[in-house]
């Protein structure tokens, strides 16, 4: 239930609880609610959208247990991303570049296509631009030195995932395809992206000639405003680009998904895991991955390669800023598992596969 704890934190307003009240009002101002009908399904049931995998739920008393407990741990006011330039390497056939940009922005490359996936830019995750989370850390890329971007998927409409003024500018720079879960449609045209689709668990699109996008399930849920909580689809995207497998894990909780996502459509070749915003746990299990529920996350997919995302941009929970990348190399060492296999990537950085 990110958004009544979107506003916390030492980065910005304050951890008070009457902030994040004030923040669910101007959700409530500035939220909008999904209008179209879609068939009922296992995840829909004529008015809302909602996890079959889930049966526990964080209800009212919940959240106001949260707000009255919550304590944030420490965060910077303002980190530096190393200075490096972004390295423009020709692709050969077959090969996927990789560059974490920040939070769950990641640019995915090939010959044949670039990929932004949840692209954010904006100063605060935000429905209005004087309140709301400020990130502590720049993008790892400026927008202006994006190569051309073919393709934008979009996980949610959480706004750390569906950044309107950022897609606006995409769209203007230019004019990508736009996937969207059921129900986010609506609100892209209404700010003028018209080249969307939306898309429901387990359909699969076409991107030009060797590519093709399925979008898959994820626990998890959404709202904009008060009143639409669920009204829009969440999930995640495996992208098949020639003979390699991307898969982008948006925002999740644990679950059998990660399973049943490697039983349908085979294991990745790269996966894109949340690993932040997890604490405290009695109430983010139900939404968000700790580092160890995304290691076994990496376990059911089958996964040759993870690559942490969803971390050190936002504070929008309890845990200090480097506490999911320890957290994930403890869980490894403790497993003995290969560290090359999941890795963490600085902001900025390419690295070819």
């Amino acid at each position: 239930m990110k958004m009544a704890i979107v506003t916390g934190g030492s980065n910005g307003i304050g951890k008070s609880v009457v902030l994040p009240f004030i923040f669910l009002l101007s959700s409530f101002l500035f939220g909008c609610c999904a209008s179209t009908k879609y068939p009922d399904s296992d995840h829909f049931d004529g008015k809302r959208f909602f996890n079959p995998t889930q049966m526990e739920e964080n209800g009212i008393w919940r959240m106001i247990k949260l707000l009255s407990t919550i304590h944030f741990e420490e965060w910077p006011e303002n980190v530096l991303n190393e200075k490096r330039e972004h390295i423009k390497t020709p692709l050969y056939k077959d090969q996927i570049a990789i560059t974490f940009i920040n939070h769950a922005t990641v640019l995915i490359q090939s010959q044949e296509m670039n990929i932004l996936t949840d692209p954010v830019w904006s100063k605060r995750i935000s429905p209005v631009s004087w309140i709301g989370t400020k990130r502590v850390r720049e993008a790892g890329i400026q927008m202006d030195d994006l190569p051309p971007i073919d393709l934008v998927v979009i996980s949610h409409n959480h706004y750390d995932h569906l950044d309107i003024e950022t897609l606006k500018n995409l769209n203007k720079k230019f004019s990508p395809k736009f996937l969207v879960p059921l129900g986010d449609k609506e609100l892209l045209q209404s700010e003028g992206i018209l080249n969307t689709e939306e898309m429901d668990w387990w359909q699969t699109t076409k991107i030009g000639k060797k590519a093709e996008v399925t979008f898959t399930p994820a626990q998890h849920l959404s709202a904009r405003g008060i009143f639409d909580w669920n009204r829009s689809l969440w999930g995640s995207y495996m992208i098949k680009i020639g003979n390699k497998r991307v898969y982008f894990g948006g925002d999740a909780a644990y679950s059998s998904h990660y399973s049943d996502i490697k039983n349908r459509l085979g294991s990745p070749d790269i996966s894109l895991l949340p690993i932040g915003a997890y604490e405290p746990r009695w109430f983010m299990r139900l939404v968000h991955m700790n580092p160890w529920d995304a290691i076994q996350a990496h376990k059911d997919l089958g996964s040759k390669l993870s690559i942490g995302i969803h971390f050190g941009t936002f504070q929008q929970t309890e845990e200090a800023i480097n506490a999911p990348v320890e957290e994930l190399k403890k869980g490894m060492l403790q497993l003995r598992m290969n560290p090359k296999t999941f890795i963490i990537l600085k902001e900025g950085i390419t690295q070819i596969y």
